[in-house]
């Protein structure tokens, strides 16, 4: 019995059939959530995929050998149906020195074991019930196997596909091309939109090389993963996560650390502008980075003028006379080059070029970026000469400059056409290089702002999307003495949100 899976011209149950071209017409016009999804199609491997079966037989032919003469090149013609069953039995006796009979009956002995997998079953009934969602089956298996495994299992599971191909109809097996371009012409499916689930990596290999999505199956909670993401609207999935867990999404150091601070709150509230979800303290005037004193550091903790201008920017509380106050108070924190400080705390003098860009923005969004011109002048200079490189002194790694960068000039005309062509070069460069989830979802929101489509960053951070519908936590600040790193799982996720919706205007305006 040929196992490696695929199935007859035809459902055993059912007379739909193949796919014609106009199904990917069909597809087009599906409601924008439905579109958002990276899969519309699934093609799924038969045996030990969506089917067990047993090796071990009650004669002297030996799994091992059982698995051989599957691999054989006789096996393959009769599979491709180009010779028949009692040819194939004699002809693999006289190969591996055994006797016709028994290599009949050690297969008969395998068509007998053959089970459903239930999980498997089961998800094929979840994916079939989300809309504009096709399943086919494709396996390698001759005519008499199929007749056999035909019968096998529910007539509701097998309807679940709307063809089943297989390689004796065909006449053709996997991983020959010949045998995918057949399905994906009778089908009519979009290849790049289409999963390709198979056991054996030569099979999947070969899928992918054709535009196919391939999941190699070795075990169930694997390929539910992949298909999950494959078949769902992450923009949908990421937002029910950030509902979910509202007022809950509190950072964490890479230490294991857990924080309760203002920052990372209040960049979820710009990114999704819901104050349901986040959970930061409304001083008057001047605000902190940590909600309760100090972690990991002195516990009566300076205000500073990142958190403070950042949640002057963001947070709805706040009336101009109180923003034109602390600005005229920060004016005051300058150094030696005139350049603002961290900190409303003249002991500790230090500057960042992104607390510096987080400053300009608050001062560029309320008429008065002209009063810091040393300081943008510093933040030209830092992304010239890229100084950036290596992160900064509290910030870790180049995106979280071109990120907050990108905020300054989405609000100023005039940095954005002092700044845009540089910066447009400079973040260019980083496309496709290494990053975690945050990284490439700030390289694809800064690469927006000017108006550039980072494809190759945005579906990077499209395949690290959980299960749950989250990203996983990647670093955004650090203590600037230790070097102890800084995340939020729901920050990361927010802006994945937002870098997805951002791709998808762009791709939406160019088309």
């Amino acid at each position: 019995m040929s196992t490696s899976s695929s199935s007859a011209s035809a459902t055993p149950y059912s007379s739909t059939p193949a796919t014609s071209p106009a199904h990917s017409v069909h597809q087009k016009e599906l409601p924008a959530d439905v579109a958002r999804r990276q899969c519309d199609n699934v093609i799924f491997d038969i045996g030990d995929v969506l089917f067990t079966w047993s090796a071990e037989t009650k004669t002297s032919i030996s799994g091992k050998t059982l698995h051989k003469i599957l691999r054989s090149a006789t096996w393959f013609e009769y599979e491709k149906g180009n010779i028949g069953e009692q040819e194939a039995y004699d002809s693999v006796a006289k190969e591996f020195g055994l006797e016709s009979s028994e290599v009949a009956a050690a297969f008969q002995g395998a068509r007998d074991s053959l089970a459903g997998d239930a999980r498997m079953i089961a998800m094929l009934h979840e994916l079939k019930e989300q809309p504009g969602i096709r399943l086919y089956a494709m396996s390698n298996i001759s005519a008499p196997d199929w007749e056999v495994l035909r019968h096998k299992g529910r007539r509701e599971d097998w309807d679940l596909f709307e063809h089943v191909f297989t390689s004796a109809a065909a006449r053709e097996r996997k991983p020959n091309l010949g045998y995918y371009r057949h399905v994906l012409a009778a089908t009519g499916v979009d290849a790049e939109r289409t999963a390709f689930v198979d056991d054996k990596l030569e099979n999947v290999l070969s899928a992918r090389s054709l535009g196919l999505k391939g999941v190699v199956f070795q075990k169930f909670e694997d390929v539910e993963r992949a298909l999950k993401i494959f078949f769902r609207d992450p923009i949908a999935s990421g937002e029910q996560w950030l509902k979910a867990n509202a007022k809950r999404m509190t950072s964490e150091t890479n230490t294991g650390v857990v924080l309760e601070e203002n920052f990372a709150q209040l960049l979820i509230l710009e990114a999704t502008g819901d104050t349901s979800l986040v959970d930061y303290i409304q001083y008057p005037r001047l605000t902190n980075f940590f909600k309760n004193g100090g972690v990991l550091t002195t516990e009566a903790f300076p205000f500073d003028q990142d958190s403070t201008s950042i949640a002057l920017s963001v947070s709805p509380h706040f009336d101009d006379a109180t923003k034109h106050s602390v600005m005229d108070e920060i004016l005051t924190y300058r150094n030696q080059d005139n350049i603002v400080t961290t900190y409303f705390d003249r002991t500790r003098p230090r500057i960042d070029p992104v607390v510096c860009v987080n400053v300009l923005t608050f001062f560029y969004m309320n008429g008065r970026g002209d009063e810091l011109a040393a300081t943008l002048d510093w933040v030209y200079d830092v992304l010239k000469h890229e100084a950036y490189a290596d992160g900064t002194y509290y910030y870790y790694g180049p995106d979280t400059f071109f990120y907050f960068l990108s905020r300054l000039i989405a609000v100023s005309p005039s940095v954005r056409e002092r700044f845009g062509p540089l910066f447009t070069s400079r973040i260019t460069k980083y496309f496709g290089t290494s990053g975690d989830a945050l990284a490439l979802a700030m390289r694809v929101l800064g690469a927006a702002v000017v108006g550039l489509c980072d494809k190759a960053d945005h579906e990077r951070l499209l395949s690290m999307q959980e299960v749950d519908g989250s990203w996983p936590m990647g670093w955004v600040y650090k203590y600037g003495a230790s070097g102890v790193l800084i995340g939020n799982t729901g920050l990361t996720t927010a802006l994945a949100v937002n870098a997805m919706k951002e791709v998808e205007a762009l791709q939406r305006s160019s088309s």
